[in-house]
């Protein structure tokens, strides 16, 4: 199909939008793309090849999987609102390689859906009130995919992709980057969605580590100390830590830890990086 027909163009989504008289539900963050140039860039981003599989979380109307058809060997597009399949029974028509799957993406097993022992890559234009429960579910699942490429709200990809030491980083950076490395491909303004959303996006690439970045004996117990320590940023890390009622740690033991690491008992959690992390866990889960 050459782009003049294609959904990225805003004349054939208003089309066929009016066409099937389709109206936006603000429960499902509906905010379909009109720009080839920001598709091209997710593609671009998220490396698709005639060999990949590809799960599309959220096709909307098929403006993105109409390229991603074109560019990869299969694609499954997972859609949870039922008004939108005609639509895309439609404009998905001349693709044989695409599936569409009216389920919620929280409870899909995307094992099942690809084949056991496939892998694939997943790409989406997510919306905004669900990405963390998306992504985190994604990633700590285990599901069988490469890597994860989606556009979120800027602020939020932003948040996954910093660094210690600075203010937007949090319990969310540490927890992608310890499954996944990430890479901000693109910011998006938002005249190039339908309907604008208010704030504006970007493209960020999350590709699966083969094993964590760092040893911990007890995971999820790092996890519970990193939540803690980030709950009240503006105290130090001994306070935020010991006010945590479930950790049950009391002030000598936590400044002990810390004094054995080399670190001031006046530090603050948004310092210390995934491997202090692992490391001050290992020293208090015992």
């Amino acid at each position: 199909m050459d782009d003049m027909n294609k959904l990225s163009n805003p004349q054939v989504t208003i089309q066929t939008i009016q066409k099937y008289n389709f109206h936006f539900q603000k429960k499902f963050g509906q905010n379909f793309l009109i720009d080839d140039h920001v598709i091209r860039k997710i593609l671009a981003a998220a490396q698709i090849t005639e060999k990949d599989t590809v799960v599309e979380i959220g096709p909307g109307i098929g403006t993105l999987t109409q390229y991603l058809a074109e560019a990869a060997g299969k694609v499954y597009a997972v859609e949870i609102d039922r008004q939108l399949l005609p639509i895309l029974e439609d404009t998905l028509q001349e693709y044989e390689n695409v599936t569409v799957v009216n389920q919620d993406i929280l409870k899909c097993n995307i094992s099942d859906m690809i084949g056991e022992g496939k892998t694939c890559k997943i790409v989406a234009n997510l919306p905004y009130y669900i990405t963390t429960p998306i992504i985190m579910g994604l990633l700590e699942g285990g599901v069988p995919a490469e890597s994860i490429t989606v556009m979120i709200q800027k602020e939020v990809a932003e948040r996954m992709a910093a660094a210690p030491g600075t203010k937007i980083y949090g319990a969310l950076s540490l927890a992608v980057q310890y499954y996944a490395e990430t890479y901000l491909a693109a910011n998006v303004p938002p005249n190039c969605f339908m309907p604008r959303p208010a704030v504006g996006s970007a493209v960020i690439r999350l590709t699966r580590r083969e094993a964590p970045p760092v040893e911990v004996r007890d995971e999820k117990y790092m996890f519970r100390l990193i939540r803690a320590s980030f709950n009240e940023r503006r105290k130090t890390l001994v306070n935020s830590l010991r006010n945590e009622p479930s950790l049950g740690l009391d002030r000598e033991k936590i400044e002990a830890a810390l004094s054995e690491m080399g670190l001031s008992a006046t530090v603050r959690g948004e310092t210390l990086n995934l491997e202090q992390f692992a490391r001050l866990s290992d020293l208090l889960s015992f």
